[in-house]
Order: C-alpha cells, then sequence, then structure tokens
C-alpha cells in the first residue's frame, strides 16, 4: 500500500513538474515570439518612413528617376532582410549557422535563383549603359511590347502603354533584346508616301505638297523637309514627304500632315488612285 502511493505521488510530481515547465517554456518563448513580430512590424514601419526620407534626398539632389526607383527597391529588400535576420537572432535562432548553411547551398540557391539574378543584372547594366530612362517612350522587339517607362525596379521594369495598361518586363529580358528608344532624341522625322495618278502632273503635285509643309507651323524649317518621287507603283506614283518635328509633337503633326494632304491634292484637282477591278464577259455564240 505504501509504494502504491509513493508511486502515485511520484507520477503526480512528475506531471506537475512537466505541465509547470510547459507553461515555462510557453510563457518564455511566447514572449519572444511576440517581441520579434513587434520588433518586424516597427522595423517594417520604419523602413517605409526611410524609403520617403530617402526618396525625398534622392528628388532634392536631382537624382535621375531611373536610378532613385532602382535605389529605394534594393534598400526595401536589403532593409527587410536584415530586420528579419535581427528577429530570428532575437528568437536564439543562431544567424552564423544559418549563413553557413546558407553558403554551403549557394550553388543549388543560385541556380534556383538564376531568373531573378539576371534581372537584378540586367537593372545595373540599364542604370549604367542607359539605354533608357523613366519618361522615355521604348519599343521591345522580343516581346513585342511599347510604352513609356513609368519606373525601373530591381528586377522588373514597367511601361504604360497608350491605352493606360501597366506592361512589366524583366530587366533580363531588356538587357538581352534589342530596344527601340522612341524619344530619347529632340527631334523624329516624319516619313510616309501619297499615291497619284499616272495621269497627274507630278510637278504641280510636288507644288501643292510643298505649300502643305509650309502651312504647318510646326515643323523644323531649319532642317531638311523633301518632297520626292518614292516609287512608280502599280496603281501611282508613290510622292515621298520627309519632314522633322520635335519628338513630342510627331504624332500629332504626322495625323494633321495626312489630313492636310488629302484636301489640299483634292482641291488641286490631283487624283489619288485607288484598287479597280474590271470584269470583262465575253459571250459565246
Amino acid at each position: 500500500m505504501q509504494t502504491q502511493t509513493l508511486l502515485l505521488t511520484w507520477k503526480q510530481l512528475t506531471l506537475e513538474g512537466l505541465a509547470s515547465k510547459a507553461v515555462e517554456t510557453c510563457t518564455q518563448y511566447g514572449i519572444r515570439i511576440l517581441l520579434a513580430l513587434l520588433f518586424i512590424a516597427i522595423g517594417f514601419k520604419l523602413t517605409v518612413f526611410a524609403l520617403k526620407i530617402m526618396g525625398k534626398a534622392l528628388k532634392r539632389h536631382e537624382v535621375d528617376p531611373s536610378v532613385t526607383g532602382f535605389l529605394l527597391s534594393f534598400s526595401n529588400i536589403v532593409l527587410r532582410i536584415l530586420i528579419l535576420l535581427t528577429a530570428a537572432n532575437g528568437l536564439g535562432i543562431r544567424i552564423t549557422s544559418f549563413l553557413t548553411v546558407l553558403g554551403s547551398a549557394g550553388v543549388a540557391i543560385g541556380l534556383a535563383l538564376q531568373g531573378s539574378l539576371s534581372n537584378l543584372a540586367g537593372g545595373l547594366l540599364i542604370l549604367i549603359l542607359k539605354p533608357f530612362r523613366v519618361g522615355d517612350y521604348i519599343k521591345t522587339e522580343a516581346n513585342a511590347m511599347e510604352g513609356t517607362v513609368t519606373a525601373i525596379d530591381i528586377f522588373y521594369t514597367r511601361l504604360k502603354s497608350n491605352d493606360n495598361q501597366t506592361i512589366v518586363i524583366p530587366n533580363g529580358t531588356l538587357s538581352n533584346s534589342s530596344i527601340v528608344n522612341v524619344t530619347k532624341a529632340q527631334y523624329r522625322r516624319i516619313d510616309f508616301t501619297v499615291d497619284i495618278s499616272y495621269n497627274s502632273d507630278i510637278k504641280k503635285a510636288k507644288d501643292v505638297l510643298q505649300s502643305v509643309i509650309k502651312a504647318e507651323s510646326r515643323i523644323m524649317t531649319d532642317m531638311e523637309c523633301d518632297v520626292f518621287v518614292s516609287a512608280l507603283g502599280e496603281s501611282g506614283v508613290a510622292m515621298g514627304i520627309h519632314v522633322w518635328v520635335t519628338t513630342e509633337e510627331y504624332w500629332k503633326v504626322r495625323w494633321d500632315l495626312l489630313e492636310a494632304v488629302k484636301y489640299a491634292l483634292d482641291e488641286a484637282g490631283i487624283e489619288i488612285p485607288y484598287q479597280t477591278v474590271d470584269v470583262n464577259v465575253r459571250e459565246h455564240s
């Protein structure tokens, strides 16, 4: 009977000890976890605040918007990683051991993040070589995308299309493909042709087209303006026009010029040919 009582007492003490130890452990690590989460939340908030200050400072010093966006994106990632590592260290996780394991697995991680590293390197190349900047209108031949550059981030470049869609392109793709920067130069040349019939007077047509060019005040008169015979087509003579305008006014001038050319040729009685089909019916007796 005494032995049974001792065993029962021992079990009670053991259970009480385990329960007490469990409560103590949960309390200890629970507080650590709550403090770590609080530290992360505050750290992320301070990161956002610091990035705003950094952005204003870069803007005040007139740093290129492309460089500003990249630096802010890169700093955001670095600061958040440091906050997470510090929080992990506060929980008792040995960061040195973690970094050692991370270094040993560097090859595998590098292969897994090959695309991301390529985009990071591509972003650095874009910032260094500057084939385009924020505000430029570019066309990419790799995926036939085009639009105005709104941001150059650490991994991606964002474009805004003419119909207000957001296009996100990896920096690695942009750095390894051909890019047409439409708005990099101050001036652009408008090139187009208009057909006149073979019965029309070419000299008269050239005079009419020259008068249209002179009437357009937005055309750069101090730069070369050409009106010439571009080709002899199947249904008419192709008259070519080359004029220079500012890049900002390119499309407006082009549209207005095409409309003015049509009205001027009609008023001068110069025919603009169009394809017709003659159908001959033969009667068999």
